[in-house]
């Protein structure tokens, strides 16, 4: 590729009366310039710029070499259903990078939080059995991000993948959740005694550790202040209040009791409610600061 050609298509808007072999070798002059290239062809001598291009597009109308040359063909003469395809995966290229997040930042906090509990414990601070029914709660509690809304400043430009932002991500949101667990810890072993009582911390830990994790979905979802700036799905709220419900009401039903809950003490919720609001409120400061320095 020479270099003039490569400088050239920075600045050029208009190329005429090309060989076949020329359109392809701007396409590519374009592509050493790190521009994702989408080509629009239907005849003889647009093939080789089709097969060159990222997103080869003909039409239903052209000729076979070209519409097997092409990944998209237009059955339609508008370019409006490209725009709506672009759109709709920035949308669903979106909330994967969501769920990606949740996940990463979710579990590394949960990790330390697990390592720490270990080392200051005498028993488990939960059993198999209760993490595995806490990972299957949360796990549904994030089932609707799919349906999730994408707020329009996002959709505005490309995204690529970038795993070095997924990792900072993780590294800064994920301690958080850690910081407010041994909160809880603390609180379940110095005001509730639960030094002497396994199922109490369980289930105390439990009930803190779902709430904070189905409420940091609606943190992490967006760049906006969640609840008023940007909204998120009815499908993701409707998920987000029953797995709630479900957390909240478990330790007082015969299942919970089979799970090894026990119910808690009632001066425990107004502490509960303090520790979830400020981490929600800590998190989304977090996630501010996190966007403005690296973006989303």
């Amino acid at each position: 590729m020479r270099p003039a050609l490569a400088e050239l298509v920075e600045h050029a808007t208009v190329f005429a009366k090309l060989s076949p072999a020329q359109k392809a070798r701007i396409i590519r002059a374009y592509q050493s310039r790190d521009h994702v290239v989408g080509f629009l062809g239907d005849g003889i001598n647009d093939s080789p710029a089709l097969k060159a291009a990222d997103v080869g597009v003909s039409v239903d109308t052209a000729v076979d070499i070209a519409k097997e040359s092409a990944d998209i063909i237009l059955l339609e003469k508008s370019l409006r259903v490209l725009g709506d395809g672009v759109l709709e995966g920035r949308r669903i290229f979106g909330n994967i990078t969501k769920y990606i997040k949740m996940g990463a930042s979710s579990n590394f906090g949960n990790m330390l939080s697990v390592l720490g509990a270990s080392i200051i414990l005498p028993f488990l601070p939960m059993s198999p059995i209760q993490v595995l029914t806490n990972n299957l709660l949360y796990d549904f509690s994030q089932t609707a991000i799919p349906t999730d809304n994408v707020d329009d400043d996002y959709l505005q430009v490309p995204r690529r993948w970038d795993i070095a932002n997924i990792t900072r991500f993780m590294l800064c949101i994920g301690p958080i959740s850690s910081i407010f667990d041994y909160v809880t810890y603390f609180t379940l072993l110095t005001v509730f005694g639960a030094w002497t009582n396994a199922a109490l911390f369980q289930t105390g830990w439990f009930v803190e550790s779902l709430l904070t994790q189905t409420l940091i979905i609606h943190i992490i979802r967006t760049a906006r202040v969640p609840f008023l700036q940007s909204h998120a799905s009815p499908a993701l709220i409707a998920t987000t209040v029953v797995v709630s419900m479900i957390g909240i009401a478990l330790p007082y039903t015969f299942i919970g009791s089979s799970l090894g809950f026990v119910p808690l003490p009632p001066a425990y919720w107004p502490l509960v409610v303090v520790i979830v609001a400020t981490y929600a409120v800590v998190t989304h400061i977090a996630k501010t600061w996190f966007v403005r320095r690296w973006g989303m």
